[in-house]
């Protein structure tokens, strides 16, 4: 027994060294900093609430805010809708189910840089294949990233195809779900729609709450690779996101103390959603048992 402890403790232990020195230690930091000035060449100065205050006094901040809410708002709904669909679509095992499985799950192994790049391609006004297409049908394709009006809109569709993981969540929680449930429901004359609606979305929803807390997070995080490389934050701010703002004010100004106090804001609006959306989940889920 305790050589059987000792041995999951030596396995565990790259991991949580690698969690501590890469995510906890420069958490606190960050926490810490975000009270002080910070240069990285001169002592660090205590500001107090200082560089909370002008963070929230500065009009681009709340311009990278609002964009990075919409960003979140719209990929990430669409993002979990999209994963259902497939998952419900291609759980049953057909002819051909492995491959097209293997392509929903292909972008979100593809490498940030490289995705980004290929989109880049993808949305150039003349000769993206996008805009080839459209004027295939005879319509005429927009400038998407150069368009304020487009360019966080074609951001948010290209984060839609990377939901593999998502994909292969739904479609195990899919799996949970024992057969006789759905055996009953047709025998008392239930319709697919029925079956879905009082049985498969309630018995996966913690599993889609799982889901969504994870893509808040990931699409917040992800946004910062396509914007910084496709847009870098434009054209007018339209795509102007909170990681983008916070590495100009961090790695460009050299302002880490300001650059910390906007990631504490980050973290303490993602917190307050997720705490929403437990609570929501809770009392629904409750309701569904009762």
């Amino acid at each position: 027994m305790g050589q059987s402890a000792t041995m999951r403790w030596l396995l565990l232990a790259p991991f949580a060294i690698g969690t501590l020195f890469l995510i906890v230690l420069p958490a606190l930091m960050t926490f810490a900093l975000a009270f002080f000035e910070y240069d990285a060449l001169s002592p660090p100065a205590w500001r107090g609430l200082a560089n909370f205050s002008e963070a929230f006094h500065d009009p681009v901040f709340y311009t990278a805010a609002w964009n990075s809410l919409i960003f979140v708002g719209f990929a990430v709904p669409l993002r979990i809708l999209g994963a259902m669909a497939l998952a419900l679509l291609l759980e049953r095992r057909r002819q051909g189910t492995s491959a097209y499985r293997a392509a929903v799950f292909l972008p979100t192994v593809v490498p940030d840089v490289a995705y980004a790049l290929i989109w880049l391609w993808i949305f150039n006004p003349l000769y993206g294949p996008l805009n080839l297409m459209l004027a295939a049908f005879g319509i005429k394709g927009a400038a998407w990233l150069v368009n304020p009006d487009t360019a966080l809109g074609a951001l948010i569709f290209m984060s839609l195809f990377q939901i593999g993981e998502g994909f292969v969540l739904t479609l195990a929680a899919l799996r949970q779900i024992p057969t006789d449930y759905y055996e009953a429901a047709r025998i008392d004359g239930a319709t697919p729609e029925r079956c879905f609606w009082h049985i498969t979305l309630p018995l996966i929803a913690p599993w889609l709450f799982l889901l969504f807390a994870r893509d808040v997070v990931i699409t917040l995080q992800s946004s910062f690779t396509a914007a910084y490389l496709m847009t870098g934050g434009g054209p007018y701010y339209a795509t102007f996101l909170m990681p983008i703002m916070i590495y100009e004010e961090a790695f460009d100004r050299f302002r880490f103390g300001l650059a910390s106090a906007m990631m504490l804001t980050v973290f303490a609006a993602v917190a307050v959603t997720l705490y929403a959306v437990q609570k929501m989940m809770r009392h629904w889920l409750h309701e569904d048992h009762v």
